[in-house]
């Protein structure tokens, strides 16, 4: 940061806080990063569990990365060093919404383990909870519900996870999913796994 901008800014303290907040809305806030490959799973995991836990009266939103490629990482290519400030971004709109009392479903392919370890650091590791949508490239392929596995074969873009460019896999998820498990029996093993946490 700059010198002098970083010399004339102040924390500003609020007189509501996120505890505050959880209490009002009887959960604690936590943020679930989902990672994978193009086409594992993500989004639509991510999707259907913001609608079965609103249904169950949590305040939720989800952050998708695609969508937020749209507006405020419009500016970004996929190198490296664009990669990894989208990441940061990223994790620090899901902190803004952690602190506001939310459960934040994050869902970003997010392919370095360096990456979302900054994730974890920016977010706070306990509020972190990292999981892995684990589907073979043959399968996400195999969907290729954007089209994008095609353009790549195609060559007209450069750069894509899993092919010309690496994809980390978690070392230690807090819930590794089996991308090709039936939808609903995923739900399940997340929604369980959250109930120990949520109150």
């Amino acid at each position: 940061m700059n010198f002098q901008i970083e010399n004339n800014i102040f924390w500003q303290k609020k007189f509501i806080n996120k505890n505050l907040r959880e209490k009002k809305n009887k959960h604690v806030s936590l943020v679930l990063w989902f990672t994978g490959l193009s086409g594992s799973g993500k989004s639509t995991i991510s999707n259907y569990l913001e609608k079965k836990l609103y249904n169950l009266k949590f305040n939720t939103y989800l952050l998708d990365g695609d969508n937020i490629r749209t507006g405020l990482c419009k500016d970004l290519s996929f190198c490296s060093k664009d990669r990894l400030e989208n990441i940061r971004r990223i994790a620090e709109v899901s902190k803004l919404m952690l602190d506001a009392g939310l459960l934040v479903l994050t869902s970003v392919i997010s392919p370095n383990n360096s990456h979302r370890n900054l994730a974890k650091d920016i977010i706070g590791r306990k509020n972190f909870i990292e999981i892995f949508v684990d589907t073979p490239i043959e399968i996400c392929e195999k969907r290729d519900p954007k089209k994008l596995y095609k353009k790549y074969r195609m060559g007209k873009i450069k750069n894509f996870t899993g092919l010309d460019s690496k994809y980390e896999n978690p070392k230690n998820p807090d819930i590794h999913i089996n991308g090709t498990e039936d939808l609903n029996n995923i739900i399940d093993k997340i929604i369980i796994f959250l109930k120990k946490k949520l109150v």
